[in-house]
C-alpha cells in the first residue's frame, strides 16, 4: 500500500500525465529508483524519495505501479535489463566447458558489482522473471548448454543444468555479500564454479563410446537441425531420447 495520498492528482493535470509521456516518465522512475537503491538500499526506495528523485509526484508512482511492490518488480526487470546488456553471447572462440565458466564468471561479476539490485533480482523467487529481458537472458544460458550437449560434454539433462548454473551463481553472491569484508575468500567463488563445472559436466567429451543417456543427451541437443523427419517423427524421436536421456 503506498502511503501517500492521490489526492488532487485528477489525470491531465500535471505534465506527466502528456499523451505519449507515460514511457520516458514510467522509465525515469525506475532509473531514479534503481539509484536509490544502488546508493542507500532497499529501504531507502520509498515512494516520497523515488517521487522526489524522479521529479514527479507521489500519485504519479501509483498509477504507474499500482503500489510498491509493483515499483520494485519493475526496478527487477530494469535489473535484468541491465545484466542483458553486459551478457556475453556464447563464445565460439572458447570450448564449451571455457565458455560456461565465461558466463558464469560473469554472471557472479554483475552481482558483486550491484549487490542491492542482485538480493532485489535473486533474494525473492520470480522477481522480474516474466519479463523479456529475464527471458532472453535465459535463452542465452540454453544456447550454452546446448553446445556442451552437442559436443558431448553434458553429464545430466538441460534443465538441470540450468538449474544447477543459476543455484550456483546465485549461491555464491548472495553467500560473498553475507559475509563480512573481511571473510571474504576469492577461493569460495573459484571452489563453487569449479562443483557447477564437475556437475554439469565431463571431463571429457563423451559422443565416442558414450552411455545411451550421454548419446541421446547429444542427439536431442541436434535434432532441430535435421530435416529428413516429419515433425511427427521428429515429436516422437524428441520424447524418446528425453526418457533416455532422464535414464542415469
Amino acid at each position: 500500500m503506498l502511503d501517500e495520498s492521490k489526492a488532487d492528482d485528477t489525470p491531465g493535470t500535471r505534465p506527466d500525465d502528456a499523451v505519449g509521456t507515460r514511457e520516458p516518465v514510467r522509465q525515469r522512475v525506475v532509473d531514479a529508483a534503481a539509484r536509490l537503491l544502488a546508493r542507500e538500499g532497499r529501504d531507502a526506495v520509498t515512494t516520497r524519495a523515488v517521487a522526489a528523485a524522479a521529479g514527479v509526484q507521489a500519485p504519479t508512482i501509483y498509477r504507474l505501479f499500482g503500489d510498491k511492490d509493483g515499483l520494485l518488480e519493475a526496478v527487477a526487470e530494469h535489473g535484468y535489463a541491465t545484466f542483458l546488456a553486459a551478457k556475453q553471447p556464447v563464445r565460439e572462440e572458447l570450448d564449451p566447458v571455457g565458455d560456461l565458466r565465461a558466463g558464469w564468471d560473469l554472471s557472479v561479476a554483475f552481482g558483486l558489482a550491484n549487490p542491492a539490485l542482485y538480493a532485489l533480482m535473486y533474494g525473492e523467487p520470480e522477481r522480474g522473471t516474466t519479463s523479456a529481458a529475464f527471458q532472453a537472458g535465459m535463452e542465452i544460458l540454453m544456447g550454452r548448454i546446448r553446445r556442451l550437449a552437442a559436443g558431448g560434454w553434458l553429464r545430466v539433462d538441460e534443465k538441470l543444468a540450468a538449474a544447477l548454473i543459476h543455484a550456483t551463481a546465485r549461491g555464491a553472491v548472495l553467500t560473498w555479500l553475507s559475509l563480512p569484508e573481511g571473510q571474504r575468500d576469492p577461493a569460495l567463488l573459484t571452489a563453487m564454479r569449479e562443483s557447477m563445472v564437475a556437475a554439469v559436466t565431463h571431463q571429457q567429451p563423451a559422443v565416442q563410446g558414450a552411455g545411451p543417456a550421454d548419446a541421446a543427451r547429444t542427439l536431442r541437443a541436434l535434432l532441430p537441425e535435421q530435416t529428413a523427419l516429419s515433425d511427427a517423427e521428429q515429436h516422437l524421436l524428441g520424447e524418446w531420447l528425453d526418457r533416455l536421456s532422464s535414464d542415469g
